[in-house]
């Protein structure tokens, strides 16, 4: 049995992943944790969560708790997720990162942790979501460069970084699968007299408003069509069971930087 300490234990994806780890077969919740003075601290886990009693305290102690784990699950923000991963590197411990918004610092800080312990980092853990990372790569490399490429993503109004990390992976998928630099073919916002599309712009657009749990389209518009792929998320199950499929598969795994098309077995290359 696969021991799990789910960190952000109360929020959204938190509450989910306690809950249904109750369902799996294979992992097994060993703590909870929570930042320091936050309202859930010494509430029981699986009440909180939903899911009954567990005899669970959530804590602010991750480093108490990672001696009884064998994996690490984050869904906090990038500071709080930065520090759980240096627990997780000191305890020789892989971790599931579900947490988005990361600068580029701390993505090197993340790679060069991955050197020593086994790491799963994804903006988006649904089986859905991570085929059509697979799907739009395809698509994007057959179209001409006649088809431009929009992403629109919509989420509820307490999200709090933008574009989401699912369209941002979008984003560098489709920028490399057409060998752009997504820096300078990136546009995140039109407004006024901005001239001609540009023939290499990838365009990303942001919704907040809400309840959205989380949609994200790819549009590839050409001469005389319209192709459009598109994921609805409808609750946040499907996340969280890709974290907890994560878990499990990291805990066999050895040091390395891996992602969900590699959880999933997607990855052809």
């Amino acid at each position: 049995m696969i021991k799990v300490v789910v960190c952000g234990a109360g929020g959204r994806m938190g509450k989910r992943i306690i809950s249904l780890i109750g369902d799996s077969e294979d992992v097994k919740l060993a703590g909870a944790i929570e930042r320091s003075g936050s309202p859930y601290i010494g509430l029981d886990a699986g009440e909180n969560a939903g899911a009954g009693h567990l005899d669970i305290g959530i804590t602010d102690n991750l480093d108490l708790l990672a001696d009884m784990a064998d994996v690490i699950i984050d869904f906090t923000e990038p500071t709080a997720a930065i520090e759980h991963i240096k627990v997780s590197r000191e305890k020789m411990l892989g971790i599931v990162i579900g947490t988005t918004g990361f600068s580029g610092r701390e993505l090197d800080e993340i790679s060069d942790a991955a050197r020593i312990i086994p790491i799963v980092i994804s903006p988006n853990m649904s089986i859905g979501i991570n085929l059509i990372f697979k799907v739009i790569d395809d698509i994007a490399r057959r179209l001409s460069r006649d088809y431009d490429i929009e992403i629109v993503e919509a989420h509820h109004r307490l999200k709090k970084d933008a574009p989401s990390g699912t369209a941002m992976r979008m984003a560098r998928i489709l920028a490399g699968a057409r060998g752009l630099d997504l820096d300078k073919a990136g546009v995140y916002s039109r407004k006024g007299m901005i001239g001609e599309r540009g023939r290499d712009e990838i365009g990303i657009q942001t919704i907040r408003a809400g309840d959205i749990v989380g949609e994200h389209t790819v549009i590839f518009c050409g001469p005389g069509e319209r192709i459009e792929v598109t994921h609805k998320a409808h609750s946040r199950d499907n996340f969280a069971k890709g974290a907890i499929i994560a878990a499990s598969w990291l805990s066999k795994k050895a040091p390395g930087l891996y992602d969900m098309m590699d959880v999933l077995g997607l990855r052809t290359k």
